[in-house]
């Protein structure tokens, strides 16, 4: 149980000078208000805030801020009124309140666009004015708030049902980890990853658990030797520095062996020494010290000092050979580095208040500008929720301009990316780019330390064709902005000659209907409001021009319009190209249109679906996770709303990728448990490699994602099986 006396003492540790009264006032205050509130687990509500609040004061933050993680909750979740917020604490606090409140206020159509709305007030009371980077304190306290909240919530999930704890891990694990990570705040990000993965695979994480546990007490005596050694080399160097060791977080280490595929006992970094000095000089001479004892591993040496990593990191990481051949890793940095890549944004902060940006931090921030640009110009809830996934965790690459200005990119970035980074203009001109002096093709991809340089041309515009290989959102979101555009711009002169085409053969008095508003009646159920709305919608085919004419149309003519049939041409082009609706999926508030579940992905039935409008096939229905869906799904007004019907039925094949270890019984348990379960399978193929890994391919029958994922659980029990991969 907190006691808000620690609290009190750990804010008047960091912040001797700030006024602990407001602090006083508002635990009397929260807990006032909270009286009678209970939380899931049956403790009093009170103890969330006050949670919340120690969790700010180990960040160091000032008593204001720790003020707000007492209150955060009290106009959403009490009586009092966001006036008397102002009253009793002024402006300052209760504009973080109001901030954290107006998250959870808004209401949408879907579980999707709620949370992607969310996200975006929280990024947008980070960022008011997108002209300057951030320059008030109050902003980016809103954001940390949200994450301490978030960090007890995850501390506190075992008390929730099964489903909301699947649903909040999984927010936690794409969402909210990664804002840590961007904001440097190493130590959070860790937790929040860690509980979050315990949640989603419990599993794997105890396998993990138990592995660095056992490697753990296996190395730690040569750590020590090798800790007094290097302590005694640095004190006759007179290098004054404090040595500890590390253990690498579960999450983190099942990361590392499913990216690289490798074992545990590949794993160089599950435990390393960190070295913290006093000065840059110091970092370089200890680095200099351990290559003279030990034999650096090629290749793993990692100076995120002299380039910083975006979120404002900075260490030197080395890898050596230990006296008995093993591998162990040494991170080098000084004592303002460590505290920066502990708290990230939260160490930062505490010294800039009252001071402005240098050029710097600019470059620091630069992400969270680019961010609430594009996020303006995004309408479509997905959109802004898968790019800002992406976004959020990039793996960096280091490229260099000709003058030797330094872009980092996410891995795999392009020249495209380069372009778009230095500028948008850039980014819509480039024709070519030249890397190392060479000219390579725009989707090449660019590695740490490329000079690349790019050809422009006036007057030349993005192609379609770029949004398959770039991987920055920036670009992305450029290139997707001007094709939405230019499209849209096309489909509103296309809807108004269907339009006007339509009414003449239904002899409809088209601007009657215009002006006395019974146009726009007839659409309100397709969400168009507007007349610009309607010709886009007919012309990207949302809606047909007769589907809503009709509405306009007298009564006793509409029997007129019901004898229309689809001529024999147009029945046997659907047979030629083997198109037939679906009838376990249905597009809703539209009747008539042809859906079909897409090739590249075989949705199943109950999983997250999503429909795009093709050229004369109807309407093609994606699983969210294809990986085609980020590419064909660029324009938003082809994306149509479609759902699961309650028509029951239909077996769908699935093809599972099973990584494992390879050993003896292997491939018969697996078979075994999917036939415990009463599961068919139709095909199954498995190969060895040489590092003891294999790779076993099942296609198995399955009625629903539920029936799927009781396979795919039943058979992550199997010892030895590391990762499962359908589709």
């Amino acid at each position: 149980m907190i006691r808000f006396e620690e609290v009190l003492a750990k804010v008047e540790r960091s912040h001797p000078s700030d006024d602990l009264e407001v602090l006083r006032k508002a635990y009397r205050f929260s807990s006032k208000k909270h009286d009678g509130q209970s939380r899931e687990s049956g403790e009093p509500y009170f103890n969330h805030p006050l949670a919340v609040a120690d969790i700010l004061a180990d960040m160091r933050l000032d008593a204001s801020c720790v003020s707000v993680g007492l209150l955060h909750d009290v106009v959403e979740d009490t009586v009092a009124p966001l006036e008397e917020i102002e009253e009793n604490f002024g402006k300052d606090i209760a504009n973080i309140v109001n901030g954290l409140t107006k998250i959870n206020q808004f209401r949408f159509y879907s579980k999707e666009a709620r949370q992607a709305e969310n996200f975006r007030k929280m990024f947008l009371a980070m960022a008011r004015d997108i002209r300057v980077v951030i320059v008030m304190v109050d902003d980016i306290r809103v954001v940390l708030v949200k994450l301490a909240d978030r960090l007890h919530n995850m501390r506190t999930l075992e008390f929730l049902p099964m489903e909301r704890r699947q649903r909040i891990a999984q927010e936690t694990m794409e969402i909210y980890a990664p804002i840590a990570h961007r904001l440097g705040m190493g130590k959070i990000r860790g937790e929040l990853e860690d509980l979050a993965f315990a949640t989603l695979d419990p599993e794997a994480h105890r396998q993990i658990e138990q592995e660095i546990e056992q490697k753990r007490k296996v190395q730690q005596t040569l750590l020590e030797e090798i800790k007094d050694r290097l302590t005694r080399q640095l004190q006759e160097h007179e290098i004054p520095c404090t040595l500890e060791s590390r253990i690498k977080r579960i999450y983190s280490t099942h990361q590392k062996i499913r990216r690289q595929r490798i074992t545990i006992e590949q794993v160089y970094d599950l435990l390393a020494l960190r070295i913290i000095t006093g000065s840059v000089k110091d970092c370089y001479a200890a680095l200099g010290i351990i290559h003279n004892l030990w034999q650096p591993v090629p290749g793993r040496i990692k100076d995120f000092i002299a380039i910083p990593r975006p979120n404002m990191y900075q260490s030197i990481h080395t890898s050596v050979i230990g006296p008995q051949g093993q591998p162990f890793e040494v991170q080098i940095r000084t004592v303002e580095m460590h505290r920066v890549a502990e708290e990230g944004i939260a160490a930062h902060w505490k010294y800039k208040m009252g001071r402005g940006m240098d050029e710097k931090d600019d470059q620091r921030f630069l992400w969270l500008r680019h961010l609430v640009e594009w996020q303006q110009e995004m309408q479509d809830p997905s959109d802004f929720l898968s790019t800002l996934k992406i976004d959020l965790y990039p793996e960096e690459v280091y490229a260099f301009t000709p003058k030797g200005k330094v872009i980092i990119l996410p891995r795999d970035a392009t020249p495209v990316d380069f372009a778009y980074a230095i500028h948008s203009e850039v980014g819509a001109c480039c024709v070519g780019a030249k890397v190392n002096s060479r000219i390579v093709p725009l989707r090449s991809r660019l590695k740490n330390g490329d000079i690349v340089e790019i050809q422009t041309q006036t007057g030349h515009v993005p192609s379609r064709d770029w949004l398959s290989f770039v991987k920055t959102s920036r670009a992305r979101n450029k290139i997707r902005h001007f094709l939405n555009v230019s499209r849209r711009e096309r489909a509103i002169e296309l809807g108004r000659r269907i339009l006007e085409k339509e009414a003449k053969r239904l002899k409809l008095n088209l601007k009657k209907h215009m002006e006395d508003g019974s146009l726009l009646a007839a659409a309100r159920p397709y969400r168009c409001d507007r007349l610009e709305n309607i010709y886009s919608a007919l012309g990207f085919g949302k809606i047909s021009g007769r589907m809503l004419l009709s509405k306009l149309v007298p009564p006793g003519e509409l029997s007129r319009l019901q004898k229309d049939k689809p001529g024999k041409f147009t029945s046997a082009v659907k047979k030629v190209l083997g198109l037939s609706s679906d009838g376990s999926l249905k597009v809703k508030d539209i009747d008539g249109l042809l859906v079909y579940r897409a090739k590249c992905c075989n949705p199943i039935r109950g999983e997250p679906i999503v429909g795009y409008i093709t050229r004369g096939k109807g309407v093609a229905v994606h699983a969210r996770r294809c990986a085609n869906v980020a590419n064909l799904l660029y324009e938003a007004d082809r994306r149509i709303d479609v759902s699961w019907t309650g028509t029951v039925g239909g077996i769908y094949a699935v093809k599972l990728s099973i990584s494992v270890d390879d050993r003896q019984g292997m491939l018969a348990e697996i078979t075994s448990r999917i036939s415990d379960i009463k599961t068919n399978i139709k095909n199954i193929e498995a190969q060895a490699f040489e590092d003891r890994h294999g790779l076993i391919h099942v296609t198995i029958e399955i009625s629903d994602l539920k029936h799927l994922e009781k396979a795919v659980h039943s058979i992550k029990k199997i010892k030895g099986v590391n990762e499962i991969v359908w589709k």
